[in-house]
């Protein structure tokens, strides 16, 4: 079995009075967040600051403190077993325009109830709930 450590951001931004998440469309048909392998050497911060880099052309990620979700699942890849294991952050940025990099097929901003609809998998929808929460008591939603 392949083991893997990846990290990520549940990136949101102010819009108005309302809190939008950015949710990124995978060629595999789910939607989910920005997320990717750690580089040797890299801190699971660096790499989600370079994945959030890379995927959206985002810079300006202020991380919320008191946030950092793990997941794990399992995938085949090429035959083989992989066991993943994915650090999750919270961040804000205030750029709305991104340019998605060839990962991926889409991206789209949503309020909290409807990237709830769209998030493909339990794991990540565990994630989206737990960062809601953590911004409905830090920003007083």
């Amino acid at each position: 079995m392949i083991e893997e450590t990846s990290a990520g951001v549940v990136l949101f931004r102010k819009e108005n009075e309302k809190i939008l998440f950015l949710l990124l469309h995978y060629p595999s048909g789910h939607w989910d967040f920005v997320k990717g392998k750690m580089e040797k050497g890299e801190l699971e911060k660096e790499t989600a600051i370079r994945e959030t880099q890379e995927e959206t052309g985002i810079t300006d990620v202020k991380f919320l403190d008191g946030f950092e979700e793990w997941i794990q699942y399992n995938f085949q890849f090429e035959g083989e077993l992989v066991n993943k294991k994915v650090v999750f952050f919270l961040g804000e940025t205030k750029t709305r325009d991104i340019k998605i990099s060839h990962e991926h097929l889409n991206f789209t901003w949503m309020d909290y109830t409807t990237a709830m609809e769209k998030t493909t998998f339990d794991n990540a929808k565990t994630v989206l709930s737990k960062s809601y929460d953590l911004l409905s008591k830090t920003l007083k939603l």
